[in-house]
């Protein structure tokens, strides 16, 4: 309360309860402040900031950041992602084929701005599944379906990533790969096909059994080959005398073994004794 001194008005200060109300009010407001101007971004993600709606360009990498309060902050993934797709598509002569397909795709963080600007979320739905449908209809109709069952399934996967590629980098993905899960046929043209595959064994069998005969004939060609060259050089070194001299020595060994034996002279042709041991 005012008193009156002298005729002049003197206050006497204000209410302490009213100043330290004050007081914790401006704190308060301070701490609102500040941890509306501090945001994180977490793990994997960029943030990319807005002004009263809209998109500033400024992106935050993951960490803690310290911003105007007024921006607001929206958080997108940069990591590896994965969208399947499974799609009945046309063959080149026209057989409906079924393809499981999986793009392993990222969002490219210099263009999060411009994703979150141009592209309704969320962008794999809006985006990447219907642009991975049409390049897996695109490419498949120019080959035929025993081209994406066997030889050209690796040309199919890097023809569908090169369109991707094309369509979607430019919007801000990054495709890293394609692949082909698996892929259904109708059911007589797999028949055909394994039957193929089964001729094709058994005619590469075949024809190993043959070359393995014919080795094996080979092989007794060059062994009667040496048995008549050796046979033919022996019969070359003997002649009938060496065979006379052959009999006379082992004549001569026999009779003078100590074996009793009966020599009868004059058996043979050429004189030779006949020894008959008892």
């Amino acid at each position: 309360m005012p008193t009156i001194n002298y005729g002049k008005v003197v206050e006497t200060g204000g209410n302490p309860i009213l100043r330290i109300a004050m007081a914790a009010m401006v704190a308060l407001l301070l701490v609102i402040l500040l941890l509306s101007s501090v945001t994180t971004v977490r793990t994997g993600h960029v943030a990319v900031l807005t002004l009263f709606g809209r998109v500033t360009g400024d992106v935050l990498p993951e960490g803690i950041h310290l911003i105007n309060p007024l921006k607001s902050v929206r958080e997108v993934s940069v990591q590896t992602q994965q969208v399947k797709e499974t799609a009945s598509v046309p063959s080149s002569e026209g057989l409906v084929v079924g393809l499981d397909t999986s793009l392993i795709f990222h969002l490219d963080r210099s263009k999060a701005a411009n994703v979150i600007q141009t592209i309704q979320p969320p962008y794999e739905e809006t985006l990447v599944e219907p642009t991975l449908r049409s390049a897996i209809r695109s490419v498949t109709a120019a080959h035929t379906a025993n081209a994406l069952y066997t030889s050209a399934r690796e040309q199919v996967a890097g023809q569908i990533q090169s369109e991707l590629e094309t369509e979607l980098a430019p919007r801000g993905i990054v495709v890293e790969k394609i692949l082909l899960r698996d892929i259904q046929l109708p059911a007589t043209l797999r028949a055909s096909i394994e039957l193929k595959q089964q001729a094709e064994q058994e005619s590469l069998a075949m024809s190993f059994r043959l070359q393995k005969e014919k080795q094996e004939a080979d092989r007794k060609r060059i062994e009667a080959e040496g048995i008549r060259d050796f046979q033919k050089t022996v019969a070359q070194g003997i002649s009938e005398q060496l065979l006379v001299w052959k009999g006379i020595e082992a004549t001569e060994r026999l009779a003078n073994s100590p074996n009793t034996k009966v020599v009868v002279v004059g058996n043979s042709k050429n004189g030779l004794p006949l020894i008959l041991g008892q």
